[in-house]
């Protein structure tokens, strides 16, 4: 049978706050276990939440980034059930009243654009963390560190609009570059910034009803979000294909042998015995704080990278990429500010974004780097790629200088000077280089005066072997080509 997939993501979201949700404790992240507590946040005895206005700032920018509905009247509750790393044996959340609703964002699939709703996003508080383990040695018993206890989250959670992991994974890659434009969040998954559960069920194609809803967990990248996903999809279709019946649980996602295996059975909403906070009065949103908020709003990805093509000439795919992150996007728009001013935007534009999408990237990608920890600076590469246009180096001197950039931080004319790695534009230079790549190369003239125009490349490469790669590769072409004539 033919079976179609439903696909629904739940992410949450470490808030970027200096202090936690209801208390003045530090959200700072590698502290020793259970330095950033109070008899708020560990829920002592008589003790009352303040809500953390910065926080409700972001979840509004959010809202507002994502087309959302933002609520006039929203309220907090208390989301009950017992976990040893939850000292108040509930959590604080929101519920029926949540503070932004029936959002969306857009992903690219297959070269169209396709919505994905959200349903809603809210506010709460996060738990604590286990500890099985000290390094590498195994414990008996557990411990608990409440530092992560009380941390903003924010909750985003979409339609079950998704029918592929790859579509999941780009609403995840659209979703997380929004976030840090916005600057709400770092995302780092491996600080637990971010995190992903998922909702998957499927059904014949055509049908209408949902499938069996299975909730995947412990999933710490967006690469393992959507190889969970596609482990699990076959496991149901197996499954109703040999009469199988798929069960409502909460399965986790194993890296190491690319299976899911059942947790614990799905719990619905009514096991959590959701009321109203009664220590938190009901939030109250106006225009004119959503306007003030609104102004705050930075230029999205979408809208960037749109730029990037009309005013740029860039590509689609290469505009993507650099509008990806912020940081890069920023770091592409200063070097090309710094450029603009010996040429225009359009002729700047396309080799900047080639360094950067090829070389510098490619590097960083190497040693595990992200462009804020670039050895190279947007100045520095801007000088760069000025010394190739002005013809001080040629593009094969320029790969070599810019290794050494990448190894010693060093700026580019510096290198040069250093190195005597200045271009040969001197045409006497340059005929005479010419005559004896014409003198030791006469098959090759030949088989050019015949017709076979990729002859050339020998003498121009014969001609670059004699100059050390300093020769104007223009310049040794147009003399080649009027000697030979």
């Amino acid at each position: 049978m033919n079976y179609e997939t439903v696909i629904g993501l739940e992410v949450h979201v470490h808030l970027k706050t200096k202090s936690k949700l209801f208390c003045g404790c530090s959200t700072e992240f590698g502290g020793e276990p259970n330095s950033n507590i109070c008899p708020v946040c560990t829920g002592q005895p008589g003790v009352l939440p303040v809500l953390n206005r910065k926080a409700v700032e972001f979840a509004v920018l959010t809202g507002l980034a994502t087309n959302c509905k933002i609520a006039e009247h929203s309220v907090f509750a208390r989301k009950n059930y017992f976990y040893p790393d939850l000292p108040k044996n509930y959590q604080i959340s929101q519920y029926e009243l949540p503070l932004c609703e029936k959002g969306f964002l857009e992903i690219g699939v297959n070269g169209k654009t396709k919505r994905i709703g959200i349903t809603r996003i809210h506010l709460e508080e996060d738990a604590g963390k286990l500890l099985h383990a000290i390094g590498s040695r195994k414990l008996d018993y557990s411990l608990v560190d409440f530092n992560r206890t009380g941390i903003p989250l924010l909750e985003i959670v979409s339609e079950p609009e998704m029918a592929s992991p790859e579509e999941a994974y780009q609403y995840l890659t659209n979703l997380k570059s929004i976030l840090q434009y916005i600057g709400i969040s770092d995302c780092d998954m491996e600080k637990g910034s971010l995190r992903c559960d998922a909702n998957v069920s499927i059904r014949p194609a055509g049908e209408k009803k949902f499938g069996v809803k299975v909730e995947l967990k412990n999933m710490n990248s967006f690469k393992a979000v959507r190889e969970a996903l596609g482990y699990e999809i076959g496991r149901q279709c197996d499954a109703l294909n040999t009469g199988e019946k798929i069960i409502q649980e909460t399965r986790l996602w194993d890296e190491d042998s690319g299976t899911t295996s059942s947790m614990r059975s799905k719990e619905e909403s009514h096991d959590y015995r959701y009321f109203p906070e009664p220590d938190l009065v009901p939030l109250q949103i106006d225009e004119k704080y959503k306007d003030l908020i609104m102004k705050g709003l930075v230029e999205l990805p979408d809208v960037r990278k749109k730029r990037f093509v009309e005013k740029f000439g860039l590509s689609g795919y290469d505009a993507e990429v650099l509008t990806s992150e912020k940081a890069l996007a920023d770091y592409f728009e200063k070097s090309l500010s710094l450029l603009t001013a010996h040429c225009s935007p359009l002729t700047a534009a396309k080799p900047l974004s080639n360094w950067i999408t090829t070389e510098l990237l490619g590097k960083l990608n190497a040693e595990n780097k992200n462009i804020s920890s670039s050895p190279i600076s947007f100045e520095q590469l801007a000088e760069l790629i000025k010394l190739i246009t002005d013809g001080t180096i040629s593009g094969k001197i320029a790969k070599t200088v810019f290794e050494q950039m990448f190894k010693n931080g060093k700026n580019a004319s510096e290198i040069v000077k250093e190195q005597g790695l200045v271009q040969i534009s001197d045409q006497k230079e340059i005929e005479k280089l010419v005559d004896e790549a014409i003198a030791g190369n006469q098959k090759a003239v030949q088989e050019y005066k015949s017709g076979k125009q990729q002859a050339i490349g020998a003498l121009v490469g014969a001609v670059m072997k004699k100059s050390g790669g300093k020769a104007n590769p223009k310049l040794v072409n147009d003399i080649l080509r009027k000697k030979i004539k």
